[in-house]
């Protein structure tokens, strides 16, 4: 039996959170096994865009969403941004492919400059030297041309840059239906096998 899949999933302070909660209960329903990175500013967004109450420390964050996810048979383990220690700062122990949902611009510079002033910055780094899946979800309007600078850079590294534009295909009658376009196509890239929306012209089969 093969092992599960192993996925970094990195949250920072941009509006759009939404898309990676909904996500990394995706990633854990599939059985993945999920390195979860919360950024501080992404913990205090956390708090502005949505009603839950997710803890600070990297412990009770852990307790928290695996309460939250109790069914799911993915595992989960939450890191600090300074755990150095962890398998996803090593390319010996580099994820299978790793998300940045939502990405900040600052966030978005600091990957394509290799910067590695955190564990979330090297785990991108190490990914693109192993040269696993990297995606990138920068959430701004518009894009600077630093921003779009940024996106090539990374783009030519072999990184996915991927915005969460939700399309208006399938009539989405809520929020959640548009939440969910824009994970099933993450999902789509992870190769992790999704139902959340009907492909397009496979509606009927």
């Amino acid at each position: 039996m093969s092992a599960p899949p192993r996925i970094a999933l990195a949250l920072t302070g941009a509006s759009g959170v939404q898309y990676a909660l909904r996500l990394l209960g995706c990633l854990l329903d599939a059985g993945c096994h999920v390195y979860l990175l919360v950024s501080r500013p992404a913990h205090v967004v956390i708090g502005m865009d949505t009603d839950l109450s997710v803890p600070g420390r990297a412990a009770d964050m852990q307790r928290f969403f695996e309460q939250r996810h109790a069914d799911a048979p993915g595992t989960l383990e939450v890191l600090g941004m300074e755990q150095w220690t962890a398998p996803i700062a090593s390319g010996s122990g580099a994820p299978n492919a790793m998300v940045i949902c939502p990405c900040t611009t600052g966030t978005l510079a600091s990957v394509a400059g290799g910067l590695c002033t955190s564990l979330l910055e090297r785990a991108a780094d190490v990914v693109l030297k192993e040269r696993r899946r990297l995606i990138v979800m920068p959430r701004e309007m518009p894009f600077s041309e630093i921003h779009l600078e940024n996106m090539l850079r990374l783009a030519r590294m072999g990184a996915v840059i991927m915005p969460p534009n939700p399309g208006f295909y399938n009539h989405p009658q809520s929020v959640d239906d548009l939440v969910d376009f824009v994970v099933a196509r993450i999902l789509d890239h992870l190769d992790i096998e999704q139902t959340l929306t009907p492909r397009w012209g496979l509606e009927h089969e």
